[in-house]
């Protein structure tokens, strides 16, 4: 039998030596594994609140926004009032419905439900009156405590308005 001879490569061919390509491509890839800093999920959003609209009727028969020379925008609406103020890392510090103090969210749930469910209550919207340093989650939080209470006729509320209040006043 006869054996065929192996043709030898000449010294032109070039070899690649995928073992050393493997190992630098994972050596790359684990650098930038490791030092990737993504950005986070929530910043710090820097909200522009539009200024407060009157959604219900005034008292009184005129019509809401109708007398221009009125400097308080909410005088005779039937319009309750939320201030929240943050604490020094923008999370809740302060909050009060009117002039009266609430401790915290559940405090918050229970004045609404008490106040807006009673049926001689003439509150038909809530504004909400947030510091500028408030967090983003913060002011969720209120809106959703606020958002599932219900009114004397078993709508939801839904009249909502937000004002921007500048720390320190």
């Amino acid at each position: 039998m006869a054996r065929r001879k192996k043709k030898k490569h000449g010294s032109d061919s070039v070899e690649l030596n995928l073992a050393a390509m493997l190992d630098m491509a994972f050596q790359l890839l684990t650098f930038f594994i490791l030092t990737f800093k993504p950005a986070p999920v929530e910043g710090q959003i820097s909200l522009r609140m539009p200024p407060p609209q009157p959604t219900t009727v005034v008292a009184g028969g005129k019509k809401a926004g109708e007398d221009d020379k009125s400097k308080d925008l909410l005088k005779g609406l039937n319009t309750l009032v939320i201030s929240v103020f943050a604490n020094k890392e923008g999370k809740i510090g302060s909050m009060a419905i009117g002039e009266t103090t609430v401790g915290g969210l559940a405090r918050l749930n229970d004045h609404l439900k008490t106040q807006l469910g009673d049926a001689s209550s003439p509150f038909e919207q809530v504004i909400i009156q947030a510091g500028s340093s408030l967090r983003y989650d913060a002011l969720m939080d209120v809106i959703n405590v606020c958002t599932t209470q219900k009114l004397p006729n078993g709508q939801p509320l839904t009249k909502l308005s937000f004002v921007e209040v500048p720390d320190g006043t």
